[in-house]
């Protein structure tokens, strides 16, 4: 075991501090990764306040992963030291049901996926994740992160490029489609960066006007206020796609009215309260009501290329690990543009 670094939740609800875990040591299929940084997602938030259930502690968040691989095991075939890297949600699955085989290793329905924190690997062992200087993953659990991408800007990628790649692509999002992303936050910004490389015609739902200017910026062609009821009125039929990526509960009957026949309104966003629906939403116009995790290894990478190809990551703010605490109550007031990201050298 190797001790390292870490900022860790102690308890449920609990601020972080700083810490040491152990590592385990490299073994035949592992990569050893010098942590150079770590997005801050709001998912982190919901599970070290135990807004989404019981979870296990001491929690050391942190799903959006980038750095360099420092040792590997003599099996690896896939990763050299030196190599550019990145860990997103899952750090391994049962590698044997028809979804794994599949390259849908997000959705692992033999055991389901072992999470890169809050979760226990096959060995017993808790997982612990980027808030801290090093990890230790089995090599099929790692992309690479292209030469065309800076480190700092593709790590919120690991979770919220992927997040929001995997349903754009899965409902076809393209030429000729339009799409309405809900929430200009820390996935909506680059769902909407996404969907315009994809060639979609892209509109901004946001409570208000204060981010249309960056909206527009990132790709947006529209941008409207649903704090107005003009806006429900005036887009009314108008979406073949809408992903909403807000973690709050809305009026689903409302954003169901604003897709066309055969529209499909996903969710990535997960709030911690139900939502309700009236039926006849989705059966008006044969709409699909949908959700959506993460993505496949391979997706992933596929992400992580197509982000490079078109020249973007996420619009982070870099934070050193003393301002996490800060940094968690800013998020949930909406006051990041867009993603914070830790130097884990700050560590």
């Amino acid at each position: 075991m190797t001790t390292v670094a870490a900022y860790a939740a102690p308890s449920a609800k609990a601020p972080l501090e700083r810490t040491t875990i152990e590592r385990r040591q490299v073994r035949e299929f592992d990569v050893l990764i010098d942590i150079k940084f770590a997005g801050i997602c709001h998912s982190d938030i919901h599970q070290a306040r135990e807004g989404w259930g019981e979870a296990i502690f001491p929690m050391v968040p942190g799903h959006e992963i980038a750095g360099i691989v420092t040792e590997v095991g003599p099996g690896v075939t896939r990763f050299a030291v030196g190599d550019r890297v990145g860990v997103g949600c899952m750090v391994d699955s049962c590698r044997e049901c028809d979804n794994c085989k599949a390259g849908l290793e997000q959705y692992c329905t033999g055991g389901g996926m072992v999470g890169t924190y809050n979760a226990v690997g096959k060995d017993g062992e808790t997982t612990y994740g980027g808030y801290a200087e090093k990890i230790v993953v089995d090599e099929n659990y790692v992309v690479r992160i292209p030469e065309g991408l800076a480190l700092d800007v593709a790590a919120p990628l690991l979770c919220a490029g992927i997040t929001t790649y995997s349903p754009l692509k899965h409902w076809n999002a393209g030429p000729g489609k339009k799409v309405a992303v809900v929430g200009l936050g820390g996935l909506g910004h680059i769902g909407v960066k996404i969907a315009h490389a994809l060639g979609a015609e892209v509109t901004v739902l946001s409570q208000s006007l204060r981010k249309k200017d960056d909206g527009l910026k990132l790709g947006a062609a529209h941008y409207y206020a649903t704090s107005d009821p003009e806006t429900f009125k005036e887009l009314a039929g108008s979406f073949d796609i809408i992903l909403s990526t807000v973690s709050a509960p809305l009026g689903l009957d409302a954003y169901l009215s604003l897709l066309k026949t055969d529209g499909a309104f996903v969710n990535v966003g997960a709030p911690e309260e139900p939502v309700a629906l009236n039926l006849f939403s989705v059966i008006g116009g044969r709409k699909t009501l949908a959700g959506s995790g993460i993505g496949g290894i391979q997706e992933t990478q596929e992400m992580l290329d197509f982000c490079a190809e078109h020249g973007f990551g996420a619009e982070i703010e870099l934070i050193s690990a003393s301002e996490i605490n800060e940094a968690y109550e800013r998020v949930l007031a909406s006051d990041v543009r867009y993603r914070f990201v830790i130097d884990t050298s700050t560590i």
